[in-house]
């Protein structure tokens, strides 16, 4: 046994729970989702940069600055969490630091649901009090024209890359299983909505209709809250332990079956069932099995299981086995959940 600092496991004792829980392949997509996710930041420090530029009167234009800038918490706290998730489990952190990509996630989903219901109040108002905008001449290279055109094109040329840039982003949310990634991917992909009604409020602006200004902020506005609690609802329930769900959270994650499947195929377990709840990247999984009639029950054979069963999927990175004489009653509903699935 190699030794080490009191208090700290020897290397080979230390199970994966950083980064090194992590295959080959996974690392790849993490490293190029970090590259991405900073090459994000600085394509919106430069947008909110520009739009705040030209935005002038207009209160699309200010609700769309502001969805801009709160498009920047996404990534950071992606970057932060990828960080944090390559420290080992110590006696304080004994799961190690995965759920670290849970906390990004709410973060970024609470500021967003803030900042939606803000615009929407703000927008409202402005309707109510009849705000008219104004947006007159501006002097681009002694050339005098009117100001509208700069914000147009301002939100076409800021908002097309994102599209391609959200699309780059889902394709290594799958294979990573990041919810965060998967999360700052929808909301990049779904920008063009947003900058489309900015344009639109802004030529209404132009055509006399002082209230197409402020339609225009409420439906950019409502864009934000509904990202905003969609992606609550999904981190709330990550956190709260609720059944491991696939990465853009459509239905419970097929690993589960896998893994209840895999445990009744040793030949000293008779059945078995499984909670599983999602860490991060990666699962953590409780498997209560009830071993055969006769069957010895060993810490040899447990551990044997065990090992099974991270073997499954690189995600099934925590593994507890719980011999039982029958499946506890808190889990033999799945049993009735299962078999009335199977029927319909």
């Amino acid at each position: 046994m190699n030794e080490s600092r009191r208090g700290e496991p020897a290397p080979e004792e230390v199970s994966p729970s950083g980064r090194d829980a992590l295959p080959e392949e996974q690392e790849r997509v993490l490293a190029r989702a970090i590259r991405l996710e900073w090459f994000s930041l600085v394509f919106l420090a430069v947008t909110v940069t520009m739009v705040a530029l030209v935005s002038g009167q207009s209160q699309a234009m200010k609700a769309a600055w502001l969805e801009d800038s709160m498009s920047l918490l996404p990534p950071i706290a992606f970057l932060v969490a990828a960080h944090l998730i390559s420290k080992r489990s110590d006696r304080g952190h004994p799961y190690g630091h995965h759920r670290s990509i849970g906390v990004a996630h709410v973060v970024s989903a609470a500021a967003l649901l803030g900042m939606g219901v803000f615009l929407v109040v703000d927008s409202l108002s402005t309707l109510i009090t009849v705000e008219r905008p104004p947006v007159g001449l501006t002097v681009v290279l002694g050339h005098a024209f009117w100001a509208g055109w700069l914000m147009i094109a301002v939100m076409v040329v800021t908002n097309i890359p994102p599209i391609f840039i959200g699309r780059a982003k889902m394709k290594l949310a799958e294979p990573l299983h990041d919810k965060v990634l998967y999360a700052d991917a929808d909301m990049n992909k779904a920008n063009w909505t947003s900058a489309l009604a900015t344009v639109v409020g802004v030529l209404g602006i132009g055509a006399g209709l002082w209230w197409a200004d402020s339609v225009a902020a409420l439906v950019v506005s409502v864009s934000i809250l509904h990202d905003g609690v969609k992606n609550l609802r999904s981190s709330i329930r990550g956190l709260t332990d609720a059944e491991a769900r696939t990465f853009d959270d459509k239905e419970p994650h097929p690993l589960i079956g896998d893994i209840e499947q895999k445990a009744r195929e040793a030949d000293w377990v008779a059945d078995a069932v499984s909670r599983v709840r999602d860490e991060g990247h990666v699962f953590h999984a409780e498997v209560f099995v009830v071993p055969a009639e006769g069957a010895e029950v060993t810490g040899k054979r447990c551990e044997e299981l065990r090992r099974a069963l991270r073997d499954v999927d690189w995600k099934v990175h925590d593994v507890v086995i719980a011999p039982v004489s029958e499946i506890p009653a808190d889990q033999a509903f799945r049993r009735t959940v299962a078999g009335s699935e199977a029927t319909s």
